[in-house]
């Protein structure tokens, strides 16, 4: 969206161009009266007019991120910087979100480009933090260039005082990696990672490379890198100095045994978590120290933000009075932030600008004459018709809207013809109106011009929920540990026990080691790898070893392989009887279903959008409609099924939602009559939480047709509920309903239209498999921009938990506190009651009776407490985006499939979460505990503990999905090879259907390959074991000659020219590839011959082969040899020559 040219209209306003000119004019302060939703503009036009640094401050940090949106909306996105507040309170021991770490640097650098006129928005409490010394900031920033002359050792050991973290792969902003005289690093200034080619101490080459694929991308004449953290310790700091700065000897005994821990291992340069929280002691700078003398500073409503930093420096300091009461704070303990005064007097000796929204008796105050623009509210009758006025009086109308095609008709409708516009080229004459496809905060009314935005046509805007590029460390679920068990598709389940490099006839392999039963061992060449994968199965108990060659893993296969064929079988037969049964088919989307669609207040997500028009396409059809909507909560499935509902009720249909609680189906029923309010649809509930009466009253409105949309549980399926015009029914949570509900679900399912609805994510590659079959819907992008959970792991502190119920209740949220003992559960939430009196507790486990669980659960979604003292059943399918903490007692004695699905119940809204496990104090943890406890404070991204724990839940979900006994067989065989069997007992069963011929299911494993060469990946080539062993996966599924080329670039360009051993194995993969196209059971070696095992059809031309190549090759009837003795070193070039010759005869 192009609105430059705009900017150009207020110059024709006086008071502007006196503003501009006083401006100009040198330091001094000055005042200006402008509208709110103008003011975006007004100061993109000003920092265009001025050139200069810019530097806006906030009351808000919401308020500088919407100006931040905004502005870019206005002049582009570069140049223009969010400064963001660290997400973390003062004096908390806790590290901030690596991402805002990031923004700030890229803030901080571009105030140090002071020729670039960088244009720079921050809240008040982003300003107030101290950061780090300009001097030390700028000083050990540097640009890196080609041809430059470096020393790598010093180079290196420069990055890791910058805060960088040497790494095996580069893959998150702040990493470095190092392979022999190739070097890898992201900077924070960079938008993605350089890769550096030294020649000596030359840098040969540089460019940058996409740190998913780790790629090259291209070629760049020169990198900036700036620190990779927001603290910097100086050279020669000494931890005794430390120490005695902040006066440990005076008190703060309980604490000094930490402190001397912590800050030993800063100046030894060791990373821990939360050690941010000792930046004060090293940073002591304002941001105004960044901002060089011809800056303008720009403060928006400055009481405001003077009473926000009073605020922030009021709770900050209450905060610091408590710690250093209870001894947790050393009293010479720095305060890490400025206060607005002292702020202000760094800002003085430059440009600023004061701005305030409303005329004040201000005589020195420029009075910019924006005016509201005329607001509509959704009445788009009175819009067109106000518009065809504006344009006959002269004004120039444009009008910012995401809903431009729909205006576009209105108005041609209106003899007003107007085309949506995706940008503006030049500024629109008088008399004309411009149709632009965007979005804008508000609009505005200045002098002959009129700005309307979606908030004066429509009345509201939707909210953009596209996430900020956040890098994350991709942890693939085929990286393999040694412990992990595996599956092996022709020997059954071991244990993997690690790589070993073997010599075998002078050759040196590498192999994977995997452990059997009755401590039999099996050596798997790399080149093998395809055929092994990691085991994956329901719940997390550990599955039986296989036994090396009996006959029991085959039967295990062939009964899953029956079990899958007869399910297939079924789900086919009820997809084919939809397929025949007339259903009603719906209309097309009326000009009310666009008003409600228009009417969601957020930007639908790409999935989101989809499967509303899946859902769409299939009630449009006469069959009836069966689909599965798969999306975690807060993803957006239930406005997927509101928007279904209306559509039915449209063509005169009711409208059946069935869920499986009583505080589920409170929560829909509030999201539908808030949604719906505005058009003639009548919602009702039916649960036990209803009295007789008013459950009578609906039973008899559905029975009449009164009641359109009917929210329920299981008592929608009792005999008494009789629907006059059923025609869709919308299933939450399918798996949670008993057997007799599923079949009376299943026999609506050839009567209407049935949407089901899964918190549960169901894997993509069931999904595939399941093609043709199930219709699904599967959506997995995260609705809105989500901060990773923030995560604390410690001894069990009473002070640390009622400052962590403090601080939510503060913000207006509620907190979940789990213990995991019925037995205890009251007492713990009396000791609770004691230590936090300001918060109301509710408690809640399984063995409470169902409706007095359900009531306490719906008190708790409804705010009527602030802290739910709760056993691990916390509900999954609640969307309470106001509960932001997590408290969980004992999480030692929790699984990390468990661990993660309880951090998982927070951090649903916009808002940070944080998550604190506390184990007992003084308690020894079993190192598996500690290991666990370790993951789920690691892996706040997305990590490795994260996706195995995501795979769990996926497993779960397929279980949902497919019934108990196929669990059972997903555990016997494990997942991956469940998914191929029951993706191959598809497609047989719909070849046949369709009369054709089955695919062949592959008789035998891809040949095997054994030659007389050392094939391997050296560690001195890629020292990083989890790399190589993904390097050797890759390798082993490669299926074309392309794929291979692609693979040997990689190696090239990420680890530098190849070496023999890794170029054989490139050899050896080449001649794979070739012998599988050309149908051979295998490639071996036999004494000093390569032997050939052909496989069934292959026909060869003897007389072509034994004349080219005379006695060095023999072909037989299964056979065909090369005498390697007689060839020579042409042997592998004679290989690759036969290999083709076979496979033109397939």
């Amino acid at each position: 969206m192009n609105l430059l040219p705009l900017l150009s209209l207020v110059r024709a306003m006086p008071a502007y161009r006196q503003l501009v000119e006083g401006l100009l004019s040198g330091p001094g302060q000055r005042r200006a009266t402008v509208l709110d939703a103008a003011k975006p503009y007004f100061l993109a036009a000003l920092h265009r007019d001025l050139s200069l640094p810019m530097l806006i401050i906030t009351p808000r940090p919401e308020g500088a991120r919407q100006l931040y949106d905004q502005l870019g909306e206005w002049r582009g996105m570069e140049g223009l910087h969010l400064f963001p507040e660290l997400d973390l309170l003062p004096y908390e021991e806790l590290s901030p979100d690596p991402a805002t770490v990031q923004e700030r640097l890229r803030g901080l650098w571009a105030l140090c480009q002071k020729e670039a006129a960088p244009l720079v928005v921050a809240s008040a409490t982003a300003v107030m933090s101290k950061t780090i010394p300009y001097a030390s900031f700028s000083g050990l920033s540097h640009r890196l260039t080609v041809g430059q002359e470096v020393d790598l050792f010093q180079l290196w050991a420069r990055w890791q005082h910058m805060g960088y973290q040497p790494e095996s792969t580069v893959e998150v902003p702040g990493s470095i990696a190092r392979r022999g005289g190739i070097l890898d690093i992201y900077s924070p200034a960079e938008e993605r990672p350089a890769r550096l080619e030294l020649v000596g101490n030359r840098i040969d080459s540089l460019r940058l490379f996409d740190p998913s694929t780790q790629r090259s991308l291209g070629p760049v004449d020169s990198v900036t890198v700036i620190p990779a953290r927001e603290f910097l310790i100086p050279q020669g700091v000494t931890g005794e100095a430390l120490l005695q700065a902040l006066g440990l000897d005076d008190g703060a005994p309980e604490a000094a045994n930490r402190l001397r821990g912590d800050i030993q291992s800063l100046v030894e340069g060791r990373w821990f978590p939360g050690q941010e929280f000792y930046s004060p002691l090293f940073n002591d700078a304002p941001l105004a120290d960044y901002l060089p003398p011809n800056a303008l500073v720009v403060v928006d409503k400055p009481e405001q933000v003077e009473a926000a930093a009073a605020d922030f420096d009021a709770k900050a300091s209450e905060m610091r009075r408590g710690r250093l009461e209870r001894g947790e704070l050393p009293p010479g303990f720095p305060v890490p932030y400025f206060t607005w005064k002292e702020l202000k007097t760094g800002l003085n000796p430059l440009r600023q600008l004061s701005l305030r929204s409303w005329d004040i008796a201000d005589t020195e105050s420029y009075r910019l004459g924006f005016a509201p623009a005329p607001a509509y509210g959704g009445r788009t009758e009175l819009f067109t018709k106000d518009a065809a006025r504006m344009l006959q009086e002269g004004y120039r109308v444009v009008a910012v809207s995401q809903q431009a095609g729909r205006l576009s008709e209105l108005l041609n409708e209106n003899d007003v013809p107007v085309s949506p516009q995706a940008g503006l080229e030049k500024v629109p004459p008088s008399g004309s109106l411009a149709l632009i496809q965007g979005s804008l905060a508000g609009g505005w009314w200045l002098d002959r011009t009129i700005l309307l935005s979606d908030a004066e046509l429509f009345g509201l805007v939707k909210e953009r929920r596209l996430a900020k590029r956040r890098p994350v460390r991709r942890f693939p679920l085929t990286e393999l540990s040694p412990g992990d068990y595996v599956v092996h598709v022709e020997h059954g389940i071991a244990r993997y026990g690690g790589l070993v490099q073997l010599t075998l006839e002078e050759r040196e392999r590498e192999y994977l080691v995997l452990e059997y039963a009755l401590g039999d061992k099996l050596y798997v060449p790399i080149d093998q790898m395809d055929r092994v994968s990691r085991y994956v199965g329901p719940g997390g108990a550990p599955p039986a070893l296989s036994r090396l060659g009996s006959a029991e893993w085959l039967r295990t296969k062939q009964r899953v392989r029956k079990s899958v064929g007869d399910m297939a079988r079924e789900l086919l037969s009820l997809y084919a009887a939809r397929e025949v049964i007339p259903g009603f088919a719906f209309s097309a989307d009326t000009v009310w279903q666009q008003e409600l669609e228009a009417s969601f207040p957020y930007m639908e997500t790409p999935d989101q959008a989809e499967a509303v028009s899946q859902v769409k396409r299939d009630m449009e059809e006469t069959k009836p409609m069966d689909r599965l909507v798969c999306g975690d909560v807060g993803y957006g499935k239930t406005e997927v099924a509101l928007r279904a509902a209306f559509k039915a009720v449209q063509d005169g249909k009711q409208v059946a939602v069935l869920v499986p609680t009583t505080v589920l189906a409170q929560q829909h029923y509030n999201t539908f009559r808030q949604r719906l309010a505005a058009f003639p649809v009548r919602v009702e509930m039916l649960s036990r939480f209803r009295s007789e009466r008013e459950q009578q009253q609906v039973v008899e409105g559905l029975a009449n047709g009164s009641v359109d949309i009917c929210i329920g549980t299981h008592r929608l399926l009792q005999k008494d509920v009789a629907f006059k015009e059923l025609g869709l029914v919308i299933i939450d949570e399918e798996q949670r309903f008993g057997v007799a509900h599923k079949e009376r679900l299943k026999q609506m399912r050839r009567e209407v239209d049935v949407l089901t609805l899964s918190a549960t994510p169901i894997p993509r590659t069931l999904h595939m498999s399941l093609a043709g079959v199930r219709d699904m819907s599967v959506m997995e992008t995260p609705p809105e921009e989500r901060l990773p959970v923030k995560t604390y792991v410690a001894e069990y502190q009473p002070s640390l938990v009622r400052q962590a119920i403090l601080r939510e209740l503060e913000r207006g949220g509620q907190v979940f506190f789990v213990h995991n003992r019925v037995h205890s559960i009251g007492r713990v939430a009396r000791e609770l009651a004691e230590l936090v009196p300001e918060a109301s507790i509710l408690v809640a486990h399984g063995q409470m009776p169902e409706e007095e669980l359900e009531r306490v659960m719906l008190d708790f979604s409804q705010r009527r407490g602030d802290v739910l003292v709760a056993t691990t059943i916390i509900e999954s399918g609640l969307d309470l985006p106001n509960v932001n903490t997590l408290i969980v007692r004992d999480a030692d004695r929790l699984g990390l499939t468990q661990l993660y699905q309880l951090r998982g119940r927070v951090g649903r809204g916009s808002h940070r979460a944080y998550a604190y496990f506390f184990y007992s104090q003084g308690k020894l943890l079993t190192e598996a505990a500690a290991k666990r406890l370790q993951t789920i404070f690691q892996a706040t991204e997305l990590g490795a503990g994260f996706t195995i724990a995501m795979k769990d839940l996926e497993i779960r979900g397929a279980g949902n999905l497919l019934g108990a006994e196929q669990s059972g067989h997903i555990g016997a065989v494990g997942f991956d090879l469940y998914t191929r069997l029951l993706a191959e007992a598809v497609e047989e069963l719909k070849a046949s259907l369709a009369g054709e011929r089955p695919r062949a299911r592959p008789a035998q494993p891809p040949p095997s390959v054994d030659l007389p060469l050392s094939a391997r990946i050296p560690q001195d080539y890629v020292p990083d074991e989890a790399t190589r062993l993904a390097l050797y996966q890759r390798l082993a599924g490669v299926a074309s000659l392309e794929e291979l080329a692609e693979l040997a670039q990689e190696l090239a360009d990420r680890f530098g020219p190849p070496p023999a051993q890794v170029s054989n194995l490139l050899y050896m993969v080449e001649v794979k590839v070739l012998a599988c196209r050309a149908g051979l059971r295998g490639v071996a070696r036999e004494d000093n011959q390569v032997v050939l095992k052909l496989g069934e059809g292959n026909q060869i031309d003897r007389d072509w082969l034994e004349g080219r190549y005379g006695a060095a090759v023999r072909v037989g009837p299964t056979q065909v040899r090369l005498n390697l003795k007689r060839l020579g070193r042409d042997w592998p070039g004679v290989l690759k020559e036969v290999l083709g010759a076979l496979q033109g005869s397939q």
